[in-house]
């Protein structure tokens, strides 16, 4: 992992071809110093973690608006837990989400879930806050 810059993939899984919102995240999460590796559309729960695992990023951010997200994420978590890497990553969720879903997805493992109305510098802040503090935890925190 990188000690200075955050690296963030952004992935769209499943069948969801609406990628407006995760190019916008995309460009906003650049713009604020990250590296950005975004996978594109229709990607499976397996080529997600193999990407994330093979480009070393901090972060899994996963933008969806099929209303598949629990099936989805349950499954990326799953195949996280397979690789051994449960934990390694931040694993964030965005999209059209309804609130009674968040309890379930933050219950996979998700750290957070954003809304389609979160703001980018919002999302920015809290992998910025997250990754540091897990940085902190593993020992990393001195220069």
């Amino acid at each position: 992992m990188s000690t200075d810059k955050v690296r963030v993939l952004l992935a769209k899984p499943g069948l969801d071809g609406h990628e407006l919102g995760a190019m916008a995240v995309a460009r906003g999460l650049r713009d604020a110093g990250m590296e950005i590796v975004y996978t594109g559309l229709h990607q499976t729960p397996e080529q997600i973690v193999s990407a994330a695992i093979q480009e070393d990023v901090d972060v899994i951010g996963t933008s969806i608006y099929s209303g598949a997200h629990v099936g989805l994420m349950r499954k990326v978590m799953e195949r996280l837990k397979e690789k051994g890497v449960a934990g390694q990553f931040l694993v964030i969720v965005g999209g059209a989400i309804p609130l009674e879903d968040v309890p379930k997805l933050k219950s996979l493992g998700v750290a957070e879930v954003f809304s389609s109305r979160a703001s980018v510098e919002d999302i920015a802040r809290f992998i910025k806050q997250a990754v540091q503090a897990a940085s902190e935890r593993k020992g990393h925190g001195q220069g």
